[in-house]
């Protein structure tokens, strides 16, 4: 991974230091475990844990002769430990190590996201009730529809990263297993206790059949649901984008001292960070499908997948962790435009009244077909700049037939629009 892209916390987990300590981890709980059950001597895992030691460098170079990373590993272990580094991995498969290993990274990843997930969600709230009564255009197609505010519009982002939130616990879930079953997952030549006493000591749950590897629909559930939360985040990154438009201008990324939008014109303020966002959306739904096709493995087990996820591990949690703290940042520091939200509402001389007055004239005893057809006919012209629909309404007499001027005036009032946003938000935060 590049660095612009990268927060160090999480690109810590998946260093070439961080995988050889877990595996050295593994293999030392394995050994506790089979010292307790008398199957290796007495001191052979405080002699592991006072020893044992690793070099990335000489692993590295043993690698290049034995074309195995793992027997490299234990190799330059054995360079350390001595005589006792017999007992490691006794009964055990290369797959047991770095199967489990991984899942201990995933984890380790899923919870860094799960922060960056929180920091979303305490931004929209903030901004959410700050901007709960705030009038904006609600806009389908992308065109003008009927007024919300901007605090529902972000409520409602809101309630979509609280189900990123509940599917990431789930995906964490999924792959947190452990195989310790070794060759063909028959536990020939291991205890399963073994496994048991690993899986406790790393937080994990045992496989139920691991076939020498863990089977990969746990991580392709994992990496689809890190694609639909890239997709969340590209959702809200294209709504900032889109309220950024110099003809809209609604909200807008911070734009520092000292920031420069563009080499050859001064006075731009691009979107950036939400730019970015869209990008880093796409690499993150770039793992799914190489994920999902991991699942068909030969058998009892290949490397097929092997190769993937070397790739799509590091990438898609480095990628997605990083979004989500950008996202929040952007949330955070956005800069809202009240007065260009209701100029833009008033912008197309009430039509986004329509329906209020076509439910009334329904009321008043019009058929639906005869209200709309009045209806639609005084908001073309008003599309043309003919007029504003209530001045146009007040002059047409199929209407004023069925309604007096001070009804129809009654109709254009902004406020009723907004008249169930607290249930809104009782809904998604809480009564609170």
């Amino acid at each position: 991974m590049i660095p612009r892209y990268t927060r160090p916390e999480m690109a810590a987990i998946w260093t070439p230091e961080s995988r050889f300590g877990i595996w050295l981890e593994i293999e030392t709980l394995a050994a506790e475990a089979m010292e307790a059950m008398g199957t290796i001597p007495a001191g052979v895992s405080a002699a592991v844990r006072a020893r044992a030691a690793f070099e990335v460098d000489r692993i590295d170079e043993i690698e290049r002769e034995v074309k195995h990373d793992v027997i490299a590993f234990l190799t330059n272990v054995a360079e350390h430990v001595g005589d006792e580094a017999r007992f490691l991995h006794l009964g055990m498969t290369s797959s047991d190590v770095l199967d489990t290993c991984l899942n201990v990274q995933m984890v380790r990843a899923a919870d860094l996201m799960l922060g960056g997930i929180d920091r979303v969600l305490a931004a929209l709230r903030t901004r959410a009730m700050e901007f709960k009564y705030t009038p904006t255009i609600g806009r389908s197609h992308g065109i003008h529809a009927e007024p919300t505010t901007f605090g529902i519009k972000l409520a409602g982002f809101h309630a979509e990263f609280q189900r990123a939130r509940t599917r990431l616990l789930i995906a964490r879930d999924e792959v947190s297993t452990c195989a310790i079953s070794g060759a063909v997952g028959t536990f020939a030549n291991i205890d399963p206790r073994v496994e048991a006493y690993v899986a406790e000591k790393l937080g994990l749950r045992i496989e139920p059949v691991s076939t020498q590897v863990i089977p990969r629909d746990r991580h392709a559930m994992y990496f689809a649901v890190l694609g639909v939360i890239a997709s969340s985040v590209e959702r809200l990154a294209t709504e900032i984008r889109h309220l950024q438009r110099t003809e809209v201008l609604e909200a807008e990324e911070y734009f520092s001292a000292g920031q420069k939008g563009s080499s050859a014109m001064p006075h731009k303020r691009n979107p950036v960070l939400t730019e970015n966002l869209t990008g880093l959306a796409r690499l993150v739904r770039s793992a799914v499908t190489p994920a999902l096709e991991n699942v068909a493995l030969w058998h009892e087990r290949d490397i097929s997948h092997s190769s993937v996820e070397r790739g799509i591990g590091p990438d898609a949690t480095i990628h997605l962790d990083f979004a989500l703290h950008r996202l929040g940042g952007v949330i955070e520091n956005l800069v809202v435009y009240p007065e260009n939200m209701l100029r833009t509402i008033n912008s197309m001389g009430g039509l986004h009244n329509s329906q209020r007055i076509l439910l009334a004239l329904v009321e008043s005893g019009c058929s639906r077909e005869d209200a709309y057809r009045f209806v639609q006919r005084n908001a073309m012209r008003t599309w043309k700049k003919e007029g504003d629909l209530a001045t146009l309404l007040k002059a047409d007499p199929d209407v004023t037939a069925r309604l007096k001027d001070a009804e129809i005036d009654a109709l254009f009032d902004l406020e009723f629009h907004f008249k169930h946003a607290d249930t809104i938000f009782e809904r998604v935060f809480g009564a609170d």
